[in-house]
């Protein structure tokens, strides 16, 4: 479990803390929320890359948890990693028990069929259908399997708060779209290297990406738009939201 959750990011814990500070919050107050986050995200990644998902060998520039170990203690340090998020929400830290409930119902809708778990069904079922996704489709399929975690994040700071999170989670629904829009250009002109993980699969496998779709340049330039479209749900925060402007700059800017 401490393997699988060591390197990457961090966005979406980030996500949690930067939000919480727009509110005066304190990192104590909102750290357990952080944790959990990326532990669940941990677990999907463990899943995501086993034999019978995406069957990936490296993941944050090292083996992935079944080459290191085997596909058993896999399985089960990802179900330990799933339940361990929600133990963190429990944290009385994080404010009342009716916070508390939000959070925990909240990160299961984004993290289950509502959510990621569907992004990555709707994934898997791409592989054998008859034709490329469309624009559409994937813009669905990335909204549940990147998107939703990434929205739970941002919302998770207003919620602990107990303040509006509506302008928080329009900021994260371009967020996350960006972010997929970065994933999908650094598979295709990226560096192993520098990413961590092998590039190319998607398009080794015929399944169409936003790049397949839009073009190398118009993915780029969809990205930037989208980057702006963030920026602008931020305005209500002033120069406070500075940091999650930043953030968003980042994500198309990456080279991991």
């Amino acid at each position: 479990m401490r393997y699988a959750v060591g390197g990457g990011k961090r966005l979406r814990g980030f996500l949690v803390l930067e939000t919480a500070a727009l509110f005066g919050l304190p990192p104590e107050r909102a750290i357990s929320a952080a944790a959990a986050v990326e532990c669940l995200h941990a677990y999907s990644l463990v899943h995501d890359d086993l034999p019978c998902m995406d069957d990936d060998d490296l993941r944050r520039g090292q083996p992935t948890v079944h080459v290191k170990w085997d596909e058993a203690t896999a399985v089960l340090a990802g179900d330990a990693l799933q339940t361990l998020a929600f133990e963190l929400l429990c944290d009385p830290d994080l404010g009342s028990a009716e916070t508390r409930i939000a959070l925990v119902r909240g990160l299961a809708v984004a993290s289950g069929a509502e959510g990621m778990v569907l992004g990555q069904a709707l994934d898997i079922a791409a592989e054998s259908a008859s034709a490329p996704l469309t624009l559409d489709q994937i813009t669905r399929l990335q909204a549940g399997k990147t998107g939703a975690l990434i929205r739970w994040s941002a919302e998770a700071g207003a919620v602990i708060a107990g303040a509006d999170a509506a302008p928080l989670r329009a900021y994260a629904t371009a967020l996350g779209l960006a972010f997929q829009i970065a994933d999908d250009i650094l598979d295709e002109t990226g560096d192993e290297a520098q990413t961590g993980k092998r590039l190319h699969k998607d398009a080794d496998a015929g399944k169409a990406t936003f790049v397949s779709l839009l073009g190398l340049e118009g993915a780029r330039q969809r990205a930037c738009d989208l980057v702006a479209e963030a920026e602008s749900h931020l305005a209500p925060y002033g120069d406070t939201a500075k940091t999650l402007i930043d953030a968003a700059r980042f994500v198309i800017a990456r080279d991991s």
